[in-house]
């Protein structure tokens, strides 16, 4: 079995909003910030990507606050637990059957 034939069969790898994340970023004094919560999506300040992330805890206080972690500043993420994408609804028009007005 060849290694394309492999990767053919596994999913696309995709971070959507809601899902569980290790981040590990830049932090002062060439230390990494660990960050443990779920992913909010992106924002955007002043034209730079920033990555939302709704903190888990601990310590306590932390719980329930978001950190905005900017893309250059990410060192790596881990995916812990993934969510499922919410399908894109197209409204179509409704249509009487049988005749039309």
């Amino acid at each position: 079995m060849s290694a394309s034939a492999g990767a053919a069969k596994r999913p696309p790898i995709t971070l959507t909003q809601g899902s569980r994340v290790r981040v590990r970023s830049a932090g002062p004094d060439d230390e990494a910030i660990e960050s443990i919560g779920t992913f909010r999506g992106l924002v955007s300040i002043g034209g730079d990507n920033i990555m939302a992330i709704e903190l888990d805890g601990p310590p306590a206080e932390e719980k329930g606050r978001i950190r905005l972690v900017p893309i250059p500043a990410l060192l790596a993420i881990d995916i812990l637990e993934v969510a499922k994408a919410e399908e894109e609804k197209h409204a179509e028009p409704t249509q009487s059957p049988g005749y039309f007005r």
